[in-house]
């Protein structure tokens, strides 16, 4: 059996304001899970913007493609900041770059999947993978973000201190 592997993309935002904290300053963009099951939920149900790929493709390449296909605007240009892998509980390796930009979240057109809904139905519906994107400082987006990314917006937190 071959390991699932992920990659994607964190975008975050600097707006340094006198009198704002540096923790503060700083906000990421988040997506909400789309599909039925995480309809009325909200802490713990945001994600970065990410999906699976093979291993015929780069995990950068497929980092920038998956923002694309959830998102549905082409992916910033770099630099690309590393921030390394997680092994989340399902056995997945995700991978995962910060890269610097602001991005409007009323211009996102996401990409959507097909599933059976209700379930045992035998009718399915199409869903958007991300229902919504939004930018957060850190202390909230740590609230909203699945538990198995957090380390991810620790990482990245870490290399903007120095």
């Amino acid at each position: 059996m071959t390991q699932k592997r992920s990659a994607g993309l964190l975008l975050f935002r600097t707006a340094a304001e006198p009198g704002t904290s540096a923790q503060d300053a700083v906000e990421v963009l988040l997506g909400h899970m789309g599909g039925p099951f995480w309809e009325h939920k909200d802490d713990g149900s945001w994600a970065i913007p990410k999906g699976e790929y093979e291993a015929d493709e780069t995990p950068l390449d497929a980092a920038r493609r998956e923002f694309t296909e959830e998102i549905g605007l082409p992916p910033p240009e770099g630099p690309y900041l590393p921030l390394g892998e997680v092994r989340i509980p399902g056995g997945k390796l995700v991978t995962i770059w910060a890269v610097r930009a602001d991005l409007d979240p009323a211009l996102m057109v996401p990409g959507t999947f097909t599933m059976e809904w209700p379930p045992h139905s035998g009718r399915t519906q199409e869903f958007p993978e991300l229902d919504r994107v939004a930018w957060f400082t850190p202390p909230v987006a740590e609230s909203k973000l699945i538990p198995s990314q957090i380390p991810f917006l620790e990482r990245l937190l870490g290399l903007l201190k120095g």
